[in-house]
């Protein structure tokens, strides 16, 4: 099954053919820490790490580098409304950031910091100087002259020169309006570093470019973030990184996520529509939430809602409830040489490849989501009632793939040797309880159920038999 792509340059569809496979190279912007992450950051990040979970399940080793920017106007300004260093800052943001990776399971393989890296970017524009497309200006800082980069505006598709200012604080010492500033002469009280032109720090757009070339080298298969940074971020990182390396193109495929909007506006602070994603997360707990922030195809808005959330939810715990089902089912299973069913297997087995398809096209998440509900939905109906060892694994090797791609299973499908003992405990409480309820000892068997409840063990009665499952603390 061939995997597509959508590539913001050039704005089409693309076979994805990495540049060395299997090795796959990502980079994705990552956080300024300033404030709090917010649910919009949530889903940038989580998208991504949806992407590479699927490359590694196609085959491919993924090594994904996201930045932090520790350094910027920003973290200054918040510094300074808060009377404090603006290192206290970066770090207790960045320990938030961390715990929203934690808490959604996103795995990042490196992430550099730019007052890390301050040398490797004094060399970049020092480089970008002698080759005639940056020049220093008499304050000491240091611009990018778009002039002397014929394809710029390629990415954004922006051609009309007006529509490419930037930094107009400093338009004065600039040679064009549009030039963009690689290293910001020191300001009295702001932290600064010793350099060529004098103390001062790195430009926004130069830390990237810097960073991802310096782990990945001077081509790169996979460059992403949010829809936002495509201009002028992004724009820049192309300009500078291009006429460093002589090289075109410095990244093959450029993704972006949409927004993630409110009410159909975009978060942003001044309409006080911010959500946390502390509070998200205390709110509908990680797992919901990392589905529903892969409910939609990532180059579409999502936008928040009650409903939407309270739908994850219930996907969440159908499949939760599914795969304990099948692991203790297959735990009790003997091997059978007998395939039966045959029409169960072929619905599986077209559910598999409709997930497969929708993610292999362009990563649809939104049209993936649909698959998933369709397997519960067959499990409950069918497969539960099946006596085929054959369906259980195959329903089972389902769900293993979908959880390398939502990562909300791996306590039930990878269970460590503790929590089958403790499995092998409950079912047999529960099949003492069964004996007392044959018995018409109510009294007991209700006193059992209310203190597996409270131990986070939910019992579900039928007609026939007893099942449990383990309830979200």
């Amino acid at each position: 099954m061939y995997l597509y792509v959508f590539n913001t340059l050039g704005r089409r569809r693309e076979l994805f053919t990495p540049n060395d496979p299997p090795l796959v190279t990502m980079y994705t912007c990552g956080p300024t820490p300033y404030d709090y992450t917010h649910i919009g950051h949530a889903r940038t990040f989580t998208v991504f790490d949806a992407i590479k979970r699927y490359l590694n399940l196609r085959g491919y080793s993924v090594f994904h580098v996201q930045n932090i920017t520790d350094i910027d106007d920003k973290i200054i300004n918040r510094a300074r409304e808060e009377s404090r260093d603006w290192r206290s800052v970066v770090e207790d943001y960045t320990r938030d950031y961390m715990d929203m990776l934690s808490a959604l399971s996103i795995r990042i393989d490196l992430h550099p910091r730019v007052t890390d890296h301050i040398s490797d970017i004094i060399r970049f524009i020092e480089r970008l100087i002698s080759k005639g497309y940056a020049y220093v200006a008499e304050s000491g800082s240091v611009y990018f002259n778009v002039e002397s980069y014929s394809d710029y505006g390629k990415l954004s598709g922006l051609t009309s020169r007006e529509a490419w200012r930037q930094e107009e604080e400093f338009i004065r010492e600039k040679k064009s309006p549009y030039d963009f500033a690689l290293w910001k002469a020191a300001k009295p009280g702001e932290p600064s570093w010793d350099s060529p032109w004098g103390r001062g720090r790195p430009g926004w757009h130069i830390e990237c470019s810097v960073m991802s070339s310096k782990y990945l080298g001077s081509r790169i298969d996979i460059h992403g973030g949010g829809v936002d940074l495509v201009f002028p971020h992004h724009e820049n990182e192309i300009a500078q990184s291009e006429a460093y390396f002589n090289t075109k193109p410095w990244v093959k495929y450029w993704l972006h996520v949409s927004y993630l909007t409110i009410r159909g506006e975009k978060m942003s602070k001044s309409l006080h529509n911010i959500i946390p994603f502390r509070d998200a997360v205390k709110e509908w707990g990680s797992g919901a939430l990392r589905l529903w922030l892969l409910s939609s195809h990532y180059r579409s808005n999502l936008d928040y809602s009650e409903q939407g959330l309270e739908q994850a939810s219930r996907l969440y715990e159908r499949l939760r409830d599914v795969a304990s089902r099948i692991t203790r089912r297959l735990e009790k299973s003997e091997p059978t040489h007998v395939l039966k069913d045959i029409d169960i297997l072929s619905k599986l087995k077209a559910i598999n490849k409709s997930w497969h398809e929708s993610l292999s096209n362009d990563f649809n998440f939104g049209l993936a989501m649909s698959s998933l509900w369709e397997f519960t939905s067959l499990y409950y109906r069918e497969i539960d009632y099946s006596e085929s060892q054959t369906i259980l694994l195959y329903a089972y090797k389902s769900l293993v793939e979908f959880n390398r791609v939502y990562a909300i299973l791996d306590d039930i499908l990878e269970k460590p040797k503790a929590t089958r003992l403790e499995e092998d405990l409950v079912n047999l409480i529960v099949q003492v309880r069964g004996e007392l309820r044959a018995r018409k000892i109510y009294d007991l068997s209700d006193f059992i159920r209310d203190n597996l409840r409270k131990l986070g063990i939910k019992l579900l009665d039928y007609r026939d038999r007893t099942e449990w499952v383990r309830e979200e603390s």
